[in-house]
């Protein structure tokens, strides 16, 4: 206010510069002075326990908050031409290839079906019981190195004697690891790639052979194996649509684990690989169970030991106890939201996966055998401890 005679005039103590416009702009401080005096004690309070608390949260669960947005900053993969999956066992083989649009061979194709191995000697044995009757020859390439870089046992090396039945087509192969501290985890694991290229080399892998390429915990069906090597004019290049379990055949995921790929082998052209390869993808051609071990500690050393070691967030996260309850409740082990593009499928999956209570079209193997393999059928969650 300018007073009669233009003085300049204030309410407020002279020594109070809240009212000097002049004062205001060129003392900065005294600007948040003025600011923070406007404000009661209780504000000032809410404020200071508002803002730790917002970095705590950030820090807890900022991963969550990433997955959950990812529909705004990516977009979901291209399709796959999803082909119809057609078996019965009462059906000839040439019916069979007739309803896929391919025709018949006069004698079925030569299999390779080849892994990386680390240690599931329990999903190993299922595997290869489940596809010995059409398999010609085994292909297991073992590293005394995980992709993060750990020292690990030659765990395959040290149970051979239980892989007997396929001793007469096996090759084995060994790959020393690099032990590259600090390493992205996917290099180690183009390495060994790289590695089981040469190695199917030297098991005899020529052009046209079937060579089924997927980790030891994705196991494709003995009859859709079969179908693929009988029926003439396949895709070079075929990826298998797997039931997508978690634990046990109790938490049934999804059907979308589709990394799983079945090649007409060419020679300086197939390199074995565990990406998307192709736009074709065959339906229900068998199961993958992640995560599926029979003992704590196995849960506990592939959570330190896969590629994807960086979602081990904070070490409880490796508390035996807290694996099991994880184990038997269907929850997440790295507490993490689903992987999907859209805000309607993770809003659909969040939560526990529900129990199933079927066992209906398992590996043979597996039911022939469920004494053994009990911690694998629904209703056993409870895991060994060692």
């Amino acid at each position: 206010m300018v007073a009669e005679g233009g003085s300049r005039y204030c309410s407020k103590k002279t020594d109070d510069i809240c009212g000097d416009e002049h004062s205001i702009r060129t003392l900065s401080m005294s600007r948040l002075k003025c600011i923070i005096r406007g404000l009661d004690i209780k504000a000032s309070l809410f404020l200071l326990m508002l803002v730790p608390t917002c970095f705590f949260f950030i820090y807890m669960h900022g991963q969550k908050i990433t997955y959950f947005l990812r529909p705004l900053w990516e977009s979901p993969p291209k399709p796959f031409n999803e082909i119809p999956h057609y078996h019965h066992e009462n059906v000839s083989m040439e019916n069979l290839c007739k309803l896929h649009g391919w025709g018949i061979r006069e004698y079925p194709r030569r299999v390779f079906d080849a892994v990386l191995f680390s240690s599931e000697l329990d999903l190993l044995k299922i595997r290869w019981k489940e596809l010995y009757p059409y398999v010609t020859e085994f292909v297991l390439l073992e590293s005394n190195s995980t992709f993060t870089g750990l020292s690990k046992p030659l765990v395959f090396a040290s149970n051979r004697e239980q892989f007997k039945f396929v001793e007469s087509r096996l090759t084995y192969g060994k790959v020393p690891g690099r032990f590259r501290k600090g390493e992205n985890p996917f290099i180690e694991e183009a390495y060994q790639r790289l590695a089981l290229d040469y190695l199917l080399k030297q098991a005899g892998i020529q052009d046209d052979d079937l060579l089924i390429m997927s980790d030891v915990d994705e196991i494709p069906s003995r009859h859709t194996i079969n179908l693929l090597r009988w029926c003439d004019d396949i895709p070079s290049i075929l990826h298998l649509r797997l039931k997508n379990y978690l634990y046990s055949f109790e938490f049934l995921v999804d059907y979308n684990s589709w990394r799983a790929s079945v090649h007409r082998y060419q020679s300086g052209k197939t390199r074995y690989a565990h990406y998307r390869q192709t736009d074709h993808i065959l339906a229900d051609a068998g199961w993958h169970c992640s995560f599926c071990f029979r003992r704590i500690s196995e849960f506990i050393f592939k959570m330190k030991a896969y590629s994807h070691v960086d979602r081990v967030r904070f070490s409880h996260f490796l508390n035996p106890k807290r694996v099991q309850r994880v184990i038997c409740t269907g929850a997440d082990l790295f507490d993490m939201l689903p992987e999907e593009y859209s805000f309607k499928e993770i809003i659909g999956k969040m939560g526990p996966i529900p129990h199933s209570y079927s066992a209906v079209h398992l590996p043979a193997y597996l039911l022939e055998n469920a004494d053994k393999y009990k911690f694998l059928l629904p209703g056993n969650c409870l895991r060994e401890r060692d």
